[in-house]
């Protein structure tokens, strides 16, 4: 037996989990930085799938953005996912006033005048995810776990855990921002992620992400572009209990379709605050594109909306 069928053997009749959780500590401690983008992302899609990619006909959705960690470069993008520099490129094309206003920005943890920054505030770096801290009292405001997540984070390149090229090169810095409130959540509250997912810029269908905060962990919730339900969970539980359209949603989706306008996938979020709309962040490879559907189906069927350069080539 080849060494490629022992593994999908063992792949398949053990816990998936178990082989990413010992890849994931294997990639944390660099020993595959030194690996070209191409062979991780083959060995990462084995991993998780048990294949390798089919680079030369991707068909699902998590190969097909896998496909374009590769072949699709736009030096644009990386402004587009640095927190700090997207503000003025969505600025330019949708507006200021959809832009959350930013307080400062700061190389270094020790440049940040915690004393001057004002009663509320959101405070995380521009290059990365996870090092995000609220601050909804000043008072009580934990500084010192603010600081050690910033430094933490300051010290992250994403682009070696998923070989997402855009950040590769994006500046670590620090920003701060207004936070936002919505008068029509309690305290406890967290403001919904409203994140559109647009193809060959349309607006195919979103999700929402709650409970993130309150203990009962992450439900995300799939909808139609008609705000339907869709039969499917990705990596996490959807919700249970219903969830509205937000009142703002066809501005959110005219907003979103001229963001993505000549990008082949972008998922672009936001924030409906008293009723007006705040762009979130802009992201091309959610969930690293390793994020399983369930039922597996609906990897080939977002897959076939995701229309590549070489689909016409076909």
């Amino acid at each position: 037996m080849s060494k490629l069928k022992t593994f999908k053997t063992l792949w398949k009749t053990h816990k998936r989990g178990i082989f990413i959780a010992i890849y994931n500590h294997i990639i944390k401690s660099g020993i595959l930085n030194w690996v070209n983008d191409k062979y991780f992302l083959n060995l990462t899609y084995l991993v998780h799938y048990g294949h390798f990619i089919n680079w030369d006909n991707p068909k699902s959705f998590n190969e097909k953005l896998q496909w374009l960690k590769i072949y699709n470069r736009n030096p644009e993008y990386s402004k587009m996912v640095d927190k700090y520099e997207v503000k003025k490129y969505v600025a330019n094309i949708i507006g200021e006033k959809y832009v959350i206003p930013t307080i400062g920005v700061w190389d270094r943890v020790e440049d940040i005048p915690f004393d001057t920054l004002p009663e509320k505030y959101v405070i995380k770096c521009t290059h990365d995810s996870g090092s995000v801290s609220i601050c909804k009292n000043k008072d009580s405001f934990d500084v010192k776990n603010a600081k050690k997540k910033l430094a933490h984070g300051l010290k992250k390149n994403l682009y070696f855990w998923g070989r997402e090229w855009p950040y590769k090169n994006v500046k670590a810095r620090i920003i701060a921002e207004k936070f936002i409130e919505d008068n029509s959540l309690n305290e406890d509250q967290d403001l919904r992620d409203y994140k559109l997912m647009c193809f060959n810029g349309k607006v195919k269908c979103s999700f929402v992400c709650s409970d993130r905060f309150n203990g009962e962990g992450l439900k995300v919730t799939f909808f139609d572009k008609e705000w339907k339900r869709m039969p499917f969970c990705r990596h996490y539980p959807a919700a249970e209990y219903d969830i509205p359209t937000p009142s703002t949603y066809i501005k959110m989706v005219e907003l979103a379709e001229k963001l993505s306008k000549g990008i082949p996938f972008v998922r672009v979020d936001f924030y409906e605050v008293n009723g007006h709309v705040y762009f979130g962040e802009m992201t091309f490879f959610p969930g690293n594109g390793v994020e399983e559907f369930s039922p597996e189906e609906w990897d080939y069927t977002l897959g076939s909306w995701l229309k590549l350069p070489i689909d016409t080539m076909q």
